[in-house]
């Protein structure tokens, strides 16, 4: 079953207007939640960071938070989905196509719900550096993806697990993740501003970092910072936390997942309920 705008249809009843703005202007937002075992990972979190970014494209969101829980609950039981993902996407509604805002579209909320195996990554990856061509508000979940999807397919035709971005020297996330650099037991990452997305796996490590005790430093690091760290790795909501050992050919620490990497994993992985119900 799929959500559409309050609705739970079968796929073959839905349909999207050729003239819906997110088809032809990228004009929406969306989220992308966990499933574990038949339950949401930090659902509100996800929402929260959904009604913001509809927020600052000027979208209201066609339901409460509350009501919109409520409704995706229902779908994720009505699919029967044990684990997976959660995707949710609000555009601007249906519109004869024109740069300039509509006056009377109405919001059109699409979800639905996929099934798949959700054990971690945890084989250690391979990244490649690439200029950060994107837009000024990263900070935004749009659905304007086009520089994240250019950067992934570069970055896997050439063999590579993700594509690193930086802004002249300084690193910023990759493709689909947040990245993160260890150096003498301190973790570095790029501070939540409007160059990169606040994952909400990269808060939940954080704050797993701070109860043990590591020292946190939200401060940009450059391209050379990273080569020379000890240890570094991604984070996603599909991926969770996952060791990058080598960028641009060049080897990272000792080439295998960091001591730092793998307690923040473990502890990670605590806040997940991955037993069988």
């Amino acid at each position: 079953m799929i959500l559409l705008n309050g609705e739970l249809l079968s796929r073959e009843q839905v349909s999207i207007d050729i003239e819906d703005r997110g088809y032809q202007f990228g004009d929406g937002v969306y989220e992308v939640v966990r499933i574990y075992n038949g339950e949401f990972f930090e659902l509100d979190a996800h929402l929260e960071r959904l009604e913001r970014s509809a927020g600052e494209i000027k979208i209201i969101l066609p339901f409460s938070i509350s009501d919109l829980k409520g409704k995706i609950e229902k779908l994720m039981n009505s699919n029967n989905v044990h684990s997976g993902h959660l995707y949710l996407q609000v555009t601007r509604g249906v519109s004869p196509r024109n740069h300039a805002f509509p006056e009377n579209a109405e919001p059109i909320l699409v979800a639905y719900t996929k099934e798949y195996s959700v054990e971690p990554t945890r084989l250690p990856g391979r990244a490649m550096f690439t200029d950060d061509i994107r837009w000024l508000r990263c900070d935004i979940k749009s659905l304007n993806l086009l520089g994240n999807v250019l950067a992934k397919e570069d970055a896997t035709k050439k063999g590579f697990d993700e594509a690193i971005f930086h802004r002249g020297e300084i690193i910023t996330e990759g493709s689909s993740t947040n990245v993160f650099i260890i150096k003498n037991h301190v973790l570095y990452t790029h501070p939540a501003n409007h160059l990169i997305l606040d994952g909400i796996t990269r808060r939940k490590i954080l704050s797993v970092a701070a109860r043990l005790g590591v020292q946190v430093k939200e401060e940009s690091f450059t391209k050379q910072q990273l080569l020379e760290s000890d240890e570094v790795f991604i984070s996603s909501t599909t991926q969770e936390v996952r060791p990058i050992i080598e960028v641009d050919g060049q080897t990272i620490g000792n080439g295998k997942e960091g001591d730092v990497t793998a307690s923040l994993q473990a502890e990670f992985e605590l806040h997940i309920p991955r037993a069988e119900k």
